[in-house]
């Protein structure tokens, strides 16, 4: 059975659209429920076989999720979307007033030949001083209720740090020589900035465990979302806990299930380490990588492995499209296990290239492996920048739409992404695409199915243009679309 998805969520940015039936990257399915799509599934770290998909990271003891061991993996995802309503918007830009001189009256009186025209003096009634006072009054109790008011609306908006990453002290330079070959070496680097978070599970505070990095000198730490969304939902109690054993309360500033990140605010966090970021867009197949978290609650925990893969296709599956993570993945054969969730992917000179998020197993469910087999997944760092710039600056992020269904399962010879409705207004049919046609690549990245479509458009911006390679009736031609961008 195929299984139809949309490149957006049902509120497209510049209007409203029915919606679609079958969602790509978003868009919520109005076909068959119960379709299940032909790719393997799995679970997010920290989940557990037969738990709902929105339950955030397991507990230790909860089996790992199941794959059929193919690619695209859809590891299920624990959490809900939970968008943030409204759209991003930049902050109001204030310019100084224009402040003039006034009318230059002239007195009303004649030149005269010796010296100045005389004085001439007004009176005002005595009533008059009082008034002013009490106008004087009024107009301050105005202006500090109007304060008052202002500032209560800047303290409840979204956002952190106007400025994003660029607003706080972060690492820049990377702790160590990247020949060092010394895995003790980066486990002593980046301990002190990997923490371990308890997020309350229904009514039980550290219900749902999963790990973090601390991302600046702020007081900022990044995770996943899967970890932390039900505890967001529910307004449940976050507790960091660093190398020390310190635990520390923490706040959500904003998450994404659709990158399954979240940043969260860690009060009296002055101890901690920012660890530095790195690029994954530099690693090479077969490059060490070191894992740092806190498997099944073992706090401090390293593992180390190789990049097995790199841009793979993987899909962490909530129980809606908008709950669904599509991520470009790098792969690592690195020992990753429920708790691992949100902690660092390290290259050996001590930098951040990923956030570990998902993983593949053999099937659980079926009596199985269910712990770690080798095959895990990390969100590149570049991705997590992007995101966690936008979170720290407005609370949410925007991920990037075409306004168009595709299929995602159900043909094991498919040559490329097959579009099954273009919607209205969209970028895709402003860029002339149309039903049956299929694309096989965006700006020379292969795409073999409608997860790979999904994956290599969620790698950029809205507002970015991409292009992509279109066959259609067995002509190959190249179309340009500006990517449109929802909130998610």
């Amino acid at each position: 059975m195929s299984d139809e998805r949309s490149t957006d969520q049902p509120a497209y940015d510049e209007q409203d659209h029915d919606e679609p039936t079958q969602p790509l990257a978003g868009w919520p399915a109005s076909a068959d429920p119960a379709a299940e799509p032909a790719h393997p599934e799995g679970q997010a770290y920290g989940g557990a076989d037969g738990v709902a998909p929105r339950e955030p990271a397991a507990r230790p003891t909860q089996p790992l999720p199941q794959t059929q061991g193919q690619a695209p993996v859809q590891p299920q995802a624990y959490g809900p979307a939970g968008p943030y309503a409204g759209q991003l918007g930049q902050p109001a830009q204030f310019g100084p007033g224009q402040f003039g001189p006034g009318p230059q009256g002239q007195p009303g009186y004649g030149q005269y030949a010796y010296g100045q025209p005389p004085r001439r003096t007004t009176s005002f009634p005595m009533w008059v001083w009082p008034a002013v006072a009490a106008l004087a009054l009024v107009v301050g109790l105005v202006g500090g209720i109007g304060g008052a008011a202002l500032q209560d609306e800047l303290s409840s908006r979204s956002g952190t740090v106007s400025d994003g990453l660029e607003g706080v002290r972060t690492q820049d330079a990377a702790p160590l020589d990247a020949e060092n070959g010394s895995v003790s070496a980066v486990a002593q680097a980046l301990l002190p900035s990997t923490v371990q978070i308890l997020a309350q599970l229904d009514g039980e505070t550290g219900g749902a465990t999963g790990s973090g990095f601390v991302l600046d000198r702020e007081g900022h730490v990044v995770t996943n979302n899967h970890v932390v969304a039900l505890a967001a939902d529910e307004e449940g109690t976050i507790i960091v806990v660093d190398h020390e054993g310190e635990r520390h309360d923490a706040t959500v500033v904003g998450r994404s299930a659709v990158y399954d990140l979240a940043v969260l605010s860690v009060v009296d966090a002055g101890a901690l380490e920012p660890a530095a970021l790195g690029a994954s867009l530099v690693l090479r197949v077969g490059d060490p990588v070191v894992a740092f978290g806190a498997p099944l609650g073992l706090s401090q925990t390293v593992t180390s492995g190789i990049v097995s893969a790199l841009n793979r296709p993987v899909t962490t599956s909530g129980q809606s499209d908008d709950d669904s993570s599509y991520i470009n993945a790098v792969q690592t054969d690195a020992a990753i296990n429920p708790g691992n969730s949100g902690g660092p992917l390290v290259n050996l000179a001590g930098e951040v290239v990923g956030v570990n998020s998902a993983i593949a197993t053999t099937g659980g469910a079926l009596g199985g492996e269910s712990g770690n087999i080798g095959v895990g997944f990390a969100i590149p760092i570049e991705q997590v920048r992007t995101t966690v710039d936008q979170i720290l600056r407005t609370g949410r992020a925007k991920y990037p739409v075409i306004g168009a269904q595709v299929r995602t399962g159900g043909e094991a010879d498919a040559e490329g992404a097959t579009i099954t409705e273009v919607l209205p207004d969209t970028p895709a049919e402003k860029a002339g695409l149309t039903k049956d046609d299929v694309i096989v690549a965006v700006d020379d990245l292969p795409v073999t199915d409608g997860i790979a479509l999904i994956v290599a458009i969620r790698t950029h911006r809205p507002g970015d243009q991409v292009e992509m390679r279109v066959i259609r009736g067995g002509e190959e031609s190249t179309v340009t679309v500006e990517l449109g961008g929802q909130v998610g």
